[in-house]
Formats: C-alpha cells, structure tokens, sequence
C-alpha cells in the first residue's frame, strides 16, 4: 500500500438503548492509501455511517482510535483542512449561491480572496457548473446541488474524502454522473476516498470493497449484493 493516509485501529462503539446497550461497531481497523478508493456496504443499521463519523472526527470510539496522515489531531481545526464530506442530503447553505458554497469551506480557515474566488470559480467549471455559480440551490438540480457539495468537498485539495450515500436522493442516471465524478476528481488529485453505498455498481468502481455486517467490517465480494458474506 501506498503511503496511508487514514487508519482506524480496534475501534469499537455502543450505545445505549434504555437499558440495554447496543454494540454497533466491533473491533474494527481499515487503513486505506494515498488516492485509494475505498466502498463500504451492508445492511441498514449495520454501523456503515457510525463508523464514517467516527473516521471523520465527528464522534470518539469508546475504545480505538482514528489517524489521519499518522497523527491522532482529529480535531475541527484539522479537519477543515485534512478531509472534505459528501453527504447524501447536500448540506448547502440555501441563502448563498453555488459559489458561495463552495467558498464556505474556505472561509473556514480564513482564507478568501481573488486567488480564493478564482479557485472555486474553476473547481465549478470542472464539475460542469461553471454557468450555474452564482445560482441558490433552490434553482438547481439534485445533481447540481449534489455536483457543488463535491466542489465543496475538494476545495480546499484534502487528502481524504468520506463520502455517505452521496447518490442516496439521486435518480439512477445522475447518481451514476456524481460517482464517476467523484472517483475521476480523487483519481486526478490523488486523494483518498471512502464510500459508504447501498449501490453495487458504485461499490463495483472502488478500488477495494468492503462489507460491514453487525458491526464487523471485511473484505467482501462485490456480486454478493444483498446477503453479506459469512463470517468467519
């Protein structure tokens, strides 16, 4: 494997239930490379997005733990500038327009400017919506929209993207359109990509593809579309 951009190690994660606790994710550990793509399915309620956010940051293992680049600096200020997010529910700011949607995700870290307005005006135009910045996202497609939150998402050249069902709300045509423009982009940049996909076919274009069933993640089949594989 190349140099390893992101690493998980024995995470496990419960909750509580009322008085039950339930175990969603069990000893789980990924490493995955510079500009690998990586797809990730199973059933719902399989742990599948409990285990993204924990890999995002966004929640601590009760046990394990998460590197990005070798470092454990899991932390907003890090997270801004190390991963971008695709969600299948869009997450753009409805009073800005395409363009200041992307340019959130700069803002962030302090830096807007003309060099600023002109990257994200390219990163636009090589999504295919350079008519369309300065557009709300009430006049856009779902594709559209879905196209602006993957400009979003590279913006600011991270070395790992964490996608969630980002085709989820997507008709089969277009979701086939963001899938092969997402993984084209990474490929281009070289940038890691994790894919959690109800979606075979989208699995079938990954690198590498993995099956997580009852909070235990491995390596599955791709023709095993609706039954995971036996444990071992």
């Amino acid at each position: 494997m190349s140099e390893v951009i992101l690493e998980a190690r024995g995470l496990h994660k419960t909750y509580l239930s009322g008085d039950r606790r339930l175990e969603v994710l069990r000893d789980v550990s990924l490493a995955v490379g510079r500009g690998e793509s990586v797809s990730i399915r199973g059933e719902s309620g399989s742990g599948k997005s409990t285990l993204l956010h924990l890999l995002a940051g966004l929640d601590q293992p009760d046990s394990g733990d998460v590197r990005w680049g070798g470092t454990a600096d899991t932390g907003t200020a890090r997270r801004a500038k190390f991963l971008g997010m695709v969600f299948q529910s869009f997450y753009l700011i409805p009073e800005l327009n395409a363009l200041e949607n992307v340019l959130m995700a700069m803002r962030m870290q302090g830096r807007i400017g003309a060099d600023e307005r002109a990257r994200a005006q390219a990163m636009l135009a090589r999504v295919g919506l350079a008519g369309r910045a300065h557009h709300l996202p009430s006049h856009l497609s779902g594709g559209e929209r879905q196209r602006v939150a993957v400009a979003r998402a590279l913006i600011n050249s991270p070395q790992l993207i964490l996608a969630d069902e980002p085709t989820g709300n997507l008709d089969e045509k277009t979701g086939e359109a963001v899938i092969g423009l997402l993984l084209d982009l990474c490929a281009e940049t070289q940038t890691a990509l994790v894919l959690v996909t109800h979606n075979v076919a989208h699995a079938a274009r990954t690198a590498r593809a993995l099956f997580m069933h009852d909070g235990v993640l491995r390596t599955a089949p791709i023709s095993s579309v609706s039954e995971p594989p036996p444990l071992p």
